[in-house]
Order: C-alpha cells, then sequence, then structure tokens
C-alpha cells in the first residue's frame, strides 16, 4: 500500500515530541541502522483476522495478518521474533548494536531491520517502512505517541494499567502473539516459561520466602525496581519477595530513587544492583553502600556483565530463560 503525503504531513506536524516517562534506571538508548525492505517472517497462523486487541488507549482492529511490522516497544521485537515474525522496523533499548537484539537471539533476523529510536522515534522513517502493524506494548502509554502512531498504521499499544513500561511479560506477549496471529506459539513461550521458573525453584528451595531488593546504580545515583517491575517480577517467581517500602516509595511508578539518607531500601535477604552506563566498580565502591546490611553481610551482587544485565532487565521470554540459565546459582551462593 502506498501512504499519501497528506497522510505523511498529518503525522509529522503532530504537535510536540512524545513525552515519556524518565528512564534512567531503565538504562534506555536510541540509535539508527539499515533499511529493510523485506517482508516480515510470519510462517503459520493459528487465528482468523481481523482481531480486535483492546489496549490502554482503546481498541485497535487489525484485518489480515500483518506482514510488515514494526516493533517500537521495550523488548517488543524480541517478542515478535520469538513468534516467528521478522520485523521491518524495531527499536535498540539497550543499545546492543547490530539487530538490537541480546545474544539470546544472535541471527535471529534474515535481514537486519531499520533501527528506530526509542523515546523519540522518526515517525517519517516508520512510515517509510509501509508497517501494516505496529507494536508499541511496553512503553509509556503516551497519547501523543500513540496517535501520531495510529496515523501510519494500526497501532497495538499499552495494555490496560500498563503505562510507564509497567507491560508483564505476560501480558506483551499475549497481546503481540494475537496481534500476529500466533496465538498457540505465544501460549506455549509462557508455559515453556512457568516451567522454566518451576525448575528453577525446585532447584532452589530457600529461595521461597526470602527478601529481595533489585536495584540499580547510574551517574545519578541509586534506585530500585517496584515488585510491579519485570526484574522484580524474575525475582518473585523464584520465590523471592520484594519489600513492601520499595512499592511505598514508588507509587505508580516502576522505579524509585534513591536518596543517600535512604539507601537502607536496599537492604534485604539479597540485594541485586545493575549497573547503567557506569563501571561495576563505581557502585561497589560507594562507601554509604557498603555500610547496607546485606552488602556488609556479603548478600549482595554488583552485575559486571552486561549480557547479564541486559538479560535480567528485558523482561521478554527469550532473556529471562537465558538469565535463568545462569543467575539462580549466583543467587544461592551470595545467599550463603
Amino acid at each position: 500500500m502506498i501512504r499519501s503525503s497528506s497522510r505523511l504531513r498529518r503525522v509529522l506536524t503532530a504537535a510536540g515530541a512524545v513525552v515519556a516517562a524518565s528512564l534512567v534506571l531503565a538504562g534506555c538508548a536510541s540509535g539508527s541502522g539499515s533499511d529493510s525492505g523485506s517482508d516480515s517472517s510470519t510462517g503459520s497462523s493459528d487465528a482468523a483476522f481481523p482481531v480486535s486487541i483492546t489496549t490502554g488507549l482503546g481498541t485497535t482492529t487489525i484485518d489480515s495478518q500483518p506482514k510488515r511490522v514494526v516493533a517500537l516497544g521495550w523488548g517488543d521485537a524480541e517478542t515478535a521474533l520469538e513468534l516467528g515474525v521478522q520485523p521491518v522496523g524495531a527499536s535498540d533499548w539497550l543499545a546492543f548494536g547490530g539487530d538490537g537484539v541480546g545474544p539470546w537471539l544472535k541471527g535471529a533476523y534474515d535481514k537486519s531491520p531499520k533501527i528506530i529510536q526509542t523515546l523519540e522515534p522518526s515517525y517519517e522513517d516508520i512510515l517509510k517502512l509501509n508497517p501494516d502493524v505496529i507494536l508499541d506494548v511496553k512503553s509509556s502509554g503516551d497519547k501523543e505517541r500513540y496517535d501520531k502512531l495510529s496515523a501510519i498504521a494500526p497501532t497495538v499499544a499499552i495494555p490496560k494499567g500498563g503505562e510507564n513500561y509497567l507491560a508483564s511479560t505476560e501480558q506483551q506477549t499475549t497481546m503481540i502473539a494475537k496481534a500476529l496471529g500466533k496465538v498457540s506459539e505465544g501460549k506455549k513461550l509462557l508455559s515453556d516459561l512457568d516451567d522454566s521458573y518451576a525448575a528453577a525453584r525446585k532447584a532452589h528451595p530457600d529461595f521461597e520466602g526470602k527478601t529481595a531488593v533489585v536495584g540499580a546504580y547510574s551517574s545519578e545515583g541509586f534506585g530500585a525496581y517496584a515488585s510491579t517491575d519485570s526484574r522484580s517480577s524474575f525475582m518473585k517467581n523464584l520465590g523471592f519477595t520484594i519489600p513492601a517500602d520499595i512499592d511505598k516509595e514508588a507509587g505508580k511508578a516502576f522505579s524509585v530513587t534513591l536518596s543517600d539518607e535512604n539507601l537502607d531500601l536496599l537492604d534485604a535477604d539479597l540485594t541485586l544492583i545493575l549497573p547503567i552506563y557506569v563501571d561495576a566498580s563505581e557502585a561497589e565502591g560507594n562507601k554509604l553502600f557498603q555500610k547496607v546490611p546485606s552488602v556488609e553481610a556479603g548478600h549482595s551482587i554488583v552485575f559486571d556483565d552486561k549480557d547479564v544485565s541486559s538479560a535480567f532487565s528485558m523482561g521478554t521470554t527469550a532473556a529471562i530463560e537465558w538469565a535463568l540459565d545462569k543467575l539462580p546459582a549466583q543467587f544461592e551462593e551470595k545467599l550463603g
């Protein structure tokens, strides 16, 4: 389908830039990449079209199985790839470079996607890709951004309650699977993930009931993730609990910035820190951090492997499966 010049003008003249939540703790990045003219790979379909998907910003109807997919949300491209669909455009939220995916999906593309900026995407670049669906599921929920994208193609936005990047792995997988006609594949991804979590819990029964805090450290200081964030959900699915004080401080946000005076909120049976664009040694060498009780007792991990940190942060089923192969043994060791 050829998009008209009037549609391009509508998209490009929509007022203002996207107003997104602050993502210092999320470690976001944007970039540019190569063009891709090939259709998304869709494989077999198990869904009849049209389909309607209820989102937090309205109902989106997709008339036929998408062939050209642009995936903009945090991990949306990875989810599409796991379902056997190769986006023609994608955002690289964790600055992986190349195709914009982690090592757990290396080589998943036959042809590299056009890399689209994250917080303020180029709507002109998206339009040129001639998408028949846009995925923006794990995203800010900004209405202006949604309106601009919807002027280009049917857009699958955040789930209800998923503002500020709080779409869960289950919500993200289920919504994208429905949009792409891959419902049974989506169910299998989630079922396999449940089995992997169950196996990890069985192998590490002492995780049950222990407290864990997932924090971050950047040039701005320390922060911690609320229980609704995918990083904390990872820990909960292993049997850990997230201290209620973290959620109290975070409110409806996915994270909370910690002042020097309340760094003790990082204290738990297990404290995990994800460095964001800083060396792990900077967090480890922080004098106040060293005085947090769990850190003093040796029950903390500051991740120094970027791939492990990224897998822990991405929250897609492929990334989680990869992290489950590597992290529980480290947690066991630090619990003592």
